[in-house]
């Protein structure tokens, strides 16, 4: 039987050096075995409005061969495309352009976005339906500069304590976009938090192109590798396989504090080592090596998670 090894790609979030210019670690997560990486957008890490820097970046990214498999669009409290404020949406949806400008530049296959804002709570009925109309018409403008500047555009799923932090929320959005096709990606954390881990998968299978790997104990956000939370990510990979997932695998994950980047890529490493471990292989008659199939432990979806205290992310580059 013919085995070839066509295992979905695991890239790096650039995130984890949010701190650091980008042109002072590319190299440094190249000797690391990194091919594929996700950029982040934190001005201090990489400013995508100066166009000589993210040129220069994409050039070293080529010089070191690492794949921009994705560009993660900015979100912080200012950013509100659901705004019923018609300047701070006007502003916001130029925002996420000038984004998706820096993606196709940077050669990114995709860049992925958080379809609601940084705030907390549910609003009135009225108040949601009509933010939930002005996300629709604003991502129908950013998908359709997407599309021309041949970039994918790919929907987050949100933290459950913000606005449209539920995947009801991003499926019906999705439905809402007419100006082009439009993906998702999955974080595994946030829908760890959500008590959707179970199921999440599923619902996004015939949208999903990219997922973002990172770990927790169902209390915060913490950004761990996989493997070191609670996560269980056998169930998880047999998912994946099982509704015929092809996409990548961008490990994000936080650094720890006073951290060298040597040691935060040594750690990041060890996550791409324990996913390694558990991707099947393909071979001319389908996958080989499949893992058994089993249920996601009982912490996953106990009490769906939704009364459990969330603690708000301190740091912003945990996208």
């Amino acid at each position: 039987m013919n085995i070839t090894d066509t295992r979905w790609p695991i890239g790096l979030s650039t995130g984890c050096f949010y701190r650091h210019s980008i042109f002072s670690v590319l190299e440094q997560i190249h000797d690391s075995g990194f091919h594929a990486i996700e950029v982040c957008s934190f001005p201090l890490h990489l400013d995508y409005h100066r166009e000589d820097d993210v040129r220069r970046a994409s050039e070293m990214m080529r010089h070191w061969n690492l794949r921009p498999i994705s560009f993660h669009a900015p979100f912080a409290d200012h950013i509100d495309i659901t705004s019923p404020d018609d300047a701070i949406r006007e502003t916001s949806i130029t925002e996420l352009i000038t984004a998706c400008r820096a993606a196709a530049q940077l050669g990114a296959e995709n860049i992925v976005l958080h379809p609601g804002p940084e705030r907390e709570g549910q609003p009135p009925v009225e108040e949601f339906r009509q933010r939930m109309n002005n996300a629709a018409a604003s991502l129908n403008r950013v998908a359709a500069f997407c599309c021309e500047a041949k970039v994918q555009l790919l929907l987050e799923n949100m933290l459950p304590h913000l606005l449209f932090g539920h995947t009801s929320d991003m499926m019906y959005l999705l439905g809402e976009i007419n100006t082009c096709d439009v993906g998702t990606c999955l974080d595994t954390g946030h829908a760890r938090l959500s008590g959707d881990l179970g199921h999440v998968i599923h619902k996004l299978s015939g949208h999903l192109k990219m997922v973002h790997i990172n770990d927790n104990h169902g209390d915060r956000d913490a950004h761990l590798i996989p493997g070191e939370g609670s996560i269980d990510w056998p169930w998880v990979i047999t998912q994946l396989q099982h509704y015929h997932f092809h996409g990548g695998l961008i490990i994000e994950m936080s650094a720890r504090e006073n951290e060298t980047v040597a040691d935060t890529l040594a750690r990041a490493r060890k996550g791409r080592e324990f996913l390694n471990h558990l991707l099947p292989m393909q071979t001319n008659c389908g996958w080989s090596r499949s893992l058994p199939p089993h249920r996601p432990s009982t912490q996953i979806t106990r009490n769906g998670l939704g009364c459990l205290p969330y603690r708000k992310r301190s740091q912003c580059h945990l996208q």
